[in-house]
């Protein structure tokens, strides 16, 4: 797997570097703004491309406007974009164009190698892998937003874990729960969005979180 990395700190990309050795992933390039960004991605055209999204010149937004930007030009090239706090806006704007290959962490998570390897390979498969405390603060946003409120706070956890991009199997695991109960959940959560019943079991999942993330 081949990574391009753009972060204005060499001290980040060295370090990123180094981590994604360990799960066999090679970075192609490490740059540190937008422009050799977008020229790493037109040449290597690589699995996944780790931005930061506050880069130079105003250190505002450079790097999620640039990650837009690969995926109407680049749609194959997957994206993991990082950020030092949750910035819902940049969040949700987003996961509004597609929730697959692509992921939202706050730079915090890097510290747990296994798990940002994990979803690094994640979302180069084609996956989502989005913070929990991303999540937890979209979520909440969400319900403000909709006074409805039509799932149940055990549904509404349910949710928040298959934003994270876990499976049913993670999901009972954690909440202490058999995948049945699990199964149940999701199907509920299916209904209450008014997802058709229809279709491909991974494509209804993005479908409800980015409908909910985006209520």
């Amino acid at each position: 797997m081949q990574a391009v990395i753009a972060d204005d700190s060499v001290l980040m990309r060295e370090g990123i570097t180094r981590i994604l050795a360990e799960g066999a992933i090679d970075v192609v390039a490490g740059v540190g703004d937008v422009p050799p960004l977008l020229d790493a991605i037109q040449t290597y055209q690589p699995d996944i491309a780790i931005i930061d999204v506050r880069m130079p010149p105003t250190y505002i937004d450079e790097g999620l406007r640039a990650a837009l930007e690969i995926r109407r030009k680049w749609p194959a090239v997957a994206l993991l974009v990082l950020s030092q706090f949750v910035e819902e806006r940049y969040a949700a704007e987003l996961l509004a164009e597609n929730t697959e290959k692509v992921g939202y962490l706050l730079k915090d998570r890097i510290s747990n190698v296994a798990e940002f390897i994990e979803a690094v390979h994640r979302v180069a498969g084609g996956g989502t892998a989005l913070d929990p405390q991303v999540v937890r603060q979209l979520l909440a946003r969400s319900r403000k937003a909709d006074p409805i409120g039509r799932l149940t706070p055990r549904e509404s956890d349910v949710l928040a874990m298959m934003a994270e991009g876990r499976s049913n199997t993670a999901i009972a695991q954690t909440l202490v729960v058999s995948n049945r109960a699990v199964e149940k959940h999701v199907a509920s959560i299916f209904m209450k969005l008014d997802l058709p019943p229809e279709g491909d079991q991974h494509h209804r999942r993005v479908m409800a979180v980015v409908r909910y993330l985006s209520c």
